[in-house]
């Protein structure tokens, strides 16, 4: 039996239920499209998979097919267990909110640190602070002077990521609503994404 990926339309966020084992795919479906991403343990929401941790934990910056993302108390929530891109996917920029777009001369903007808030909520489910998120499909290249330069995403229309639960877990995606920069493409035109629960 085939299931029908979900959509997530451009500048909107989806909270999805994972049991222990199961995996959710991830589909950048028409490219270039950055998906923000948390993890939290379902009986226990202030354990959330943290990027500060995951980078301690793995020795690296981004993770890459194979490796776990770990939490707050340092367990690994997920793990990426498929990667059809490059295999580039940032760990050190901080999810967009409405200050920033605030910053930005944007009033009342979509932002990713309200999609995770909204997604949750349906839920039933409230959070006082935005973790840090696993900015899927984002290129981050750190230069060799320290700064960093957000470059538009290598991955293509159809490209995905699975992600498995290492214990029952909520996951949430923000298909980014950056439009300002080329975060989501040159076009700097935010896109849908989907996905597909694996039982």
């Amino acid at each position: 039996m085939t299931v029908e990926p979900t959509i997530i339309p451009a500048r909107s966020g989806a909270a999805v239920r994972l049991k222990k084992g199961e995996s959710v795919k991830l589909i950048n479906t028409l490219g270039s499209q950055v998906v923000d991403t948390w993890a939290f343990n379902s009986d226990d929401i202030d354990e959330y998979m943290s990027m500060e941790h995951t980078r301690v934990m793995l020795g690296k910056l981004n993770p890459t097919r194979g490796d776990g993302l770990f939490s707050n108390r340092r367990r690994a929530l997920l793990t990426l267990t498929e990667d059809t891109t490059e295999g580039v996917h940032d760990t050190l920029r901080a999810a967009c909110d409405p200050i920033r777009y605030k910053i930005l001369g944007l009033n009342d903007h979509e932002s990713c640190q309200n999609n995770l808030f909204t997604s949750l909520k349906e839920l039933g489910i409230e959070i006082e602070r935005c973790p840090c998120p696993l900015n899927v499909f984002e290129v981050c290249n750190v230069n060799a002077d320290g700064t960093i330069l957000v470059t538009p995403p290598k991955a293509q229309a159809g490209e995905y990521v699975v992600f498995r639960a290492e214990l029952d877990a909520i996951v949430v995606f923000s298909a980014c609503p950056m439009d300002v920069f080329p975060t989501n493409g040159p076009d700097c035109t935010p896109k849908p994404v989907a996905y597909v629960v694996q039982h």
